[in-house]
């Protein structure tokens, strides 16, 4: 356990050190310190508040009125202390930690989206959820590490503040020892409350060490069942025209299953936490009275002595259980801590892996498409293709064939620097490049913005006669009037209409050299003519690699690459001649 606590505290500082030491180091500390000193005057109110029952109840003992509406409103002014101090260290405590978790947010999802490496991850399945650990991971790490630094600063303080107190209440203690004599003890009340306390820390830290590795599947099993929720959600017309609610309602019940297992683990375990957490309170509200009751009868103190002494001890206890009062907390905070710590490793590790020289290098120069003996591998080593290499002047279109199964869209991650598993060398031409997979995905947003993605809008002004006539050349014209219309576009659109954006996009932006990934496989083959016959009769005229398993593609390219063996791909040529009707004609 111990060797545990010390990595946990060193992974959270490394994790709350860059914000710490950030461009918002001045405010985030002048936050804390100020929320410190408010705390610090809780502490000092709570002091005063113990010395205040003495005074109270002694005159209540002396039937004083005068000194009875005297400590009343002496009360009164230090509650109204009290509470404004309380009020305000909550408002900077929420306002810091909003501060830090907004940050720590901005730099995860620069991280994240950096190098692709959200990509990498999901290739290598190494990380769950990693949507989670942005959310709500980063949100409870920052609520938990002020919750607890700031309750153990007030624990240590107010430990010493009121064992000096109680120290000087409790007076001596002589303990016989039968045949040794006796023990003369100052202070005992302070031994007392150390060793009650040490005892109570020692047990919750035994019967709670479960609920750090509970809580750590918690936040994964929660997470998975939510995915399986939201993935149903969005594939809900898909699942109805299969009539898959059984089959879906296994995977929720299966996923449910985990998760309400381990949630009934952290139950049963926190149930015999509460067992003994729950005792122990309340045995310490009546256990300093029954220690120090012999000097109570003995008329070496008044009742509100004995008022201040059970104060001040049940502060010292407090302090001392901070461990036992916070044990559940602590142990959430751990396990977020240990998944934030992974998921920071692993992107920093991909970010390593990004910044040293790639067995697949890529180079930008002034041709059009080539490769040059690359061998691509699937991630478990696997030889997926060997010895792939071809060359294809700018302007030129080639088709890469084969069956299911071969390679063909990792050959175009690889071309994209998706694919790391592998070797050899890729060129491409200078200018913009644009994949276009075989399901575009569409953003959230207007169709406008479905149109400029990935571009923003905002930064790429272009009139909307422009937009719609666009629209119109790909068989969109229909939806004109909807282009500054906020859908769920992906939903609304079919297919096919969803690939029909991905040829708008292709128009307005203009890439020097394009790859498509069976672009046209929910379009006829009417519509597929009249959408590459767009690309050939441009202007601007692409460099196009395609994949696709369609015969008919073979017309609209100059170049074919079939990978179906791998170990000797075989390359042909194509003659290809426009019509007059702008309709690619093959000629043998």
């Amino acid at each position: 356990m111990e060797h545990i606590r010390r990595n946990t505290i060193k992974d959270a500082w490394r994790l709350a050190k860059p914000f710490w030491t950030s461009e918002e180091k001045w405010s985030a500390w002048g936050f804390l310190l100020a929320v410190v000193a408010l705390n610090l005057g809780i502490v000092y109110v709570n002091v005063r508040l113990n010395e205040w029952n003495n005074a109270f109840y002694n005159a209540l003992q002396k039937l004083d009125g005068g000194a009875f509406v005297q400590q009343l409103i002496f009360f009164c002014v230090l509650a109204a202390f009290y509470i404004v101090m309380a009020v305000y260290a909550f408002y900077f405590t929420q306002k810091l930690q909003l501060r830090w978790r907004r940050w720590l947010t901005e730099k995860y999802l620069g991280v994240w989206l950096k190098d692709r490496a959200y990509y990498h991850l999901e290739v290598a399945g190494a990380t769950d959820n990693p949507d989670q650990r942005i959310s709500e991971d980063l949100n409870q790490f920052t609520s938990y590490a002020l919750t607890l630094t700031l309750g153990l600063l007030t624990s240590v303080v107010s430990l010493v503040s009121f064992m000096i107190l109680l120290w000087g209440l409790s007076g001596p203690a002589n303990i016989p020892l039968g045949s040794f004599g006796t023990l003369h003890l100052p202070g005992y009340l302070v031994w007392v409350a150390l060793v009650y306390a040490g005892i109570g820390t020692w047990l919750t830290i035994k019967i709670g060490r479960p609920l750090v590795p509970l809580n750590f599947a918690q936040q994964r099993f929660e997470a998975d069942f939510r995915f399986s929720l939201v993935r149903f959600r969005e594939n809900a017309e898909n699942i109805a025209f299969y009539g898959g609610e059984p089959a879906e309602q296994r995977v929720f019940q299966e996923r449910f299953r985990n998760l309400f297992g381990n949630f009934w683990e952290i139950v049963k375990r926190q149930k015999r936490l509460t067992w003994f957490t729950a005792g122990y309170n309340q045995i310490a509200i009546i256990f300093p009275i029954v220690v120090v009751a012999p000097r109570f009868f003995a008329k070496e103190i008044g009742l509100g002595g004995l008022m201040q002494v059970v104060g001040a001890f049940g502060s010292v206890k407090d302090s001392l259980s901070f461990i036992i009062s916070s044990y559940t907390t602590i142990a959430e905070w751990q396990a977020v801590t240990e998944r934030l710590t992974g998921f920071r490793e692993r992107l920093e590790a991909i970010s390593q892996a990004q910044s040293r020289p790639q067995n697949i290098v890529i180079r930008r120069e002034n041709t059009g498409v080539a490769m040059e003996g690359v061998d691509l591998i699937l991630p478990d080593g696997t030889p997926l293709l060997r010895e792939i290499g071809f060359e294809q002047a700018r302007g030129e279109s080639l088709l890469i064939s084969g069956p299911t199964g071969a390679g063909k869209s990792t050959l175009l991650r690889a071309m994209a620097g998706l694919w790391p598993f592998g070797r050899g060398e890729i060129r491409l031409a200078k200018g913009s490049i644009l994949f276009v997979p075989q399901r575009p995905y569409l953003p959230l947003g207007t169709l406008a913005d479905a149109l400029f993605y990935p571009r923003v809008r905002e930064n790429n002004p272009i009139p909307k006669t422009i937009l719609t006539s666009v629209l119109t050349d790909v068989g969109l014209g229909g939806f004109v009037n909807q282009l500054d219309m906020v859908q769920d576009w992906s939903r609304k659109l079919s297919p096919g209409e969803q690939q029909r954006i991905a040829f708008a996009r292709i128009l307005l932006t203009k890439p020097a050299i394009l790859f498509l990934d069976e672009a046209t496989s929910a379009l006829d083959e009417e519509s597929e003519v009249r959408l590459y016959g767009l690309l050939r009769t441009e202007s601007w005229r692409p460099t196009i690699v395609s994949v696709g398993h369609r015969t008919t593609l073979r017309r609209f390219h100059d170049k074919i690459l079939d990978i179906a063996n791998f170990a000797e791909p075989r390359f042909e040529s194509v003659v290809v001649q426009l019509s007059p009707n702008c309709s690619p004609a093959v000629h043998s």
